[in-house]
């Protein structure tokens, strides 16, 4: 796995997300399944990252405070806040993972399944798959009951 910062050119909003791989990144981005979290625009590219430079192994520097930024505000969190949020992000993946636990996965057929069960024309069930935000937007534009996932999933082929 590789975590890149991303940026939308729209609000300037930087966000953090995980990828298989580089290649992986740039066919997300080919394929318009990238956007940003705050805003959606789909103009996302590859921000700026500070290196990841480990301190002398004799040394113990002092915890920095920190910034989570949304929208136009932005937050300094100390370390109690920070166990606060990781605890609020982990229970978040726990409630996905357990919606997901009876939904199947559909990939790429996504939206095609969720309009054929929309207009009678299939069983209604649970699914989960790949759709680009534009395609998404036209779902919900219909009237298919559809909703983005806080967290990406892996596809039940790419598991190792």
């Amino acid at each position: 796995m590789i975590v890149f910062d991303l940026k939308c050119e729209s609000q300037g909003h930087v966000f953090e997300a995980w990828f298989g791989s580089s290649a992986d990144y740039e066919d997300q981005k080919a394929r318009g399944l990238i956007a940003c979290p705050l805003c959606g625009d789909e103009h996302v590219g590859k921000a700026v990252m500070a290196p990841a430079v480990a301190p002398k192994g004799n040394s113990r520097p002092e915890p920095m405070p920190q910034v989570a930024s949304s929208g136009d505000a932005s937050i300094v969190m100390g370390a109690g806040e920070e166990a606060k949020m990781r605890e609020l992000v982990l229970a978040l993946a726990k409630a996905q993972q357990k919606a997901l636990e009876d939904s199947t996965w559909v990939g790429r057929d996504f939206a095609e399944q969720a309009r054929a069960m929309h207009y009678g024309e299939q069983d209604r069930a649970s699914i989960h798959g790949e759709v680009a935000l534009s395609e998404a937007r036209a779902l919900i534009a219909e009237g298919v009951e559809v909703a983005p996932l806080p967290f990406p999933v892996i596809p039940p082929d790419a598991k190792n």
